[in-house]
């Protein structure tokens, strides 16, 4: 695994930075969340939602250097684990404009059946997808 498999463009907008002049650290954040839904959309995990679906249990990141507008990043997301209730992402920023890692990161997901609030397992069509996705 680790190939990223998922890359989405998204602008960086005016409005994204703060008054130190650079993009404002919660922006990073939802970047990320931008590649994880995509690639979510990608192999199927959000088809069973509202019932079962991910939830966040955990994100890091490393912020490699500041962004600034104008430029273009590169949201990048991969599966790096597999396990029984839960799955780990990698995820990276690419600015366009410095053409380089501007942060990475990892996301830990638990599936999770939202009507009781318990774990439930990954189910194999969203394992062999996610399998196939990484190949």
């Amino acid at each position: 695994m680790n190939r990223w498999p998922m890359a989405i463009e998204l602008p960086v907008q005016w409005g994204d930075m703060d008054s130190f002049q650079h993009v404002n650290n919660v922006t990073y954040l939802r970047w990320f969340e931008s590649a994880r839904i995509a690639y979510f959309e990608k192999v199927g995990v959000l088809e069973e939602m509202p019932a079962v679906g991910p939830i966040l249990a955990r994100q890091t990141i490393d912020y490699r250097f500041p962004l600034a507008y104008p430029d273009t990043v590169r949201a990048l997301a991969t599966a790096t684990r597999l396990g029984n209730t839960s799955f780990t992402m990698g995820l990276r920023l690419e600015s366009k404009r410095q053409g380089k890692v501007a942060a990475e990161g990892e996301a830990v997901m638990v599936m999770l059946d939202y009507r009781t609030g318990e774990k439930v397992p990954l189910s194999q069509s969203i394992r062999s997808r996610i399998e196939a996705l990484e190949r």
